[in-house]
């Protein structure tokens, strides 16, 4: 039986519990061998605002999943130039997996916007979309088949809970020094501290 490999891109800055919640109700879910966390490089689309460097957003996905054997940290793109397509990126994981079924972790708002994304037919041709939805969903499955027809039958949902916790809302309370207890790891809250995160705009 090929092994089931979970794809959970995203810049993870901070990495939280949302996420942690996501990817463990998703590899349940569709009986996952092991996730993939793929920290993406900077985008051009956050070059300005408070956002962690690469190595500290790298570090504190590396904290935040230490101990759940079927969690890694993948740092394929890193490791590219250019720009971090999901599509190349899936290809790469298929040459080095090549009797592996790959599952693309998405969560509700990405799925609205995949047909934007960059070559999405070649994605579905590579990977499952896994998509965590919030309680009460009002995800328009039917428009978004008929953008995209090739998605029927490579999409699952799967309900998780809705904790309201964002990244955005993260950076902005250790910006003032509000606390983050409960809302991320206690390791990760100690990188932040012990590094003085997201209370300059040059973080280093």
């Amino acid at each position: 039986m090929s092994e089931r490999i979970g794809v959970f891109g995203g810049t993870f800055d901070p990495i939280h519990y949302g996420h942690l919640i996501a990817a463990v109700e998703l590899r349940h879910a569709l009986s996952i061998d092991r996730v993939l966390f793929v920290p993406a490089p900077r985008p051009p689309h956050k070059r300005s605002g408070l956002v962690g460097s690469d190595h500290h957003r790298l570090a504190m996905v590396r904290l935040a999943i230490t101990g759940e054997e079927s969690f890694e940290v993948s740092t394929i793109e890193y490791e590219r130039s250019g720009p971090s397509y999901t599509a190349d990126t899936l290809v790469e994981l298929h040459e080095g997996h090549t009797d592996a079924a790959f599952f693309l972790f998405l969560g509700e708002d990405a799925l609205r916007d995949f047909p934007t994304w960059h070559q999405p037919e070649r994605i579905l041709g590579l990977a499952h979309l896994a998509v965590a939805t919030r309680p009460r969903s009002h995800l328009d499955l039917d428009q978004l088949y008929r953008t995209l027809p090739e998605i029927q039958d490579r999409v699952t949902l799967v309900p998780t809970p809705s904790i309201g916790i964002s990244a955005t809302d993260l950076r902005a309370r250790a910006s003032t020094g509000r606390p983050l207890r409960y809302q991320t790891t206690d390791a990760v809250i100690d990188y932040i501290g012990e590094h003085g995160m997201y209370r300059t705009r040059n973080t280093v």
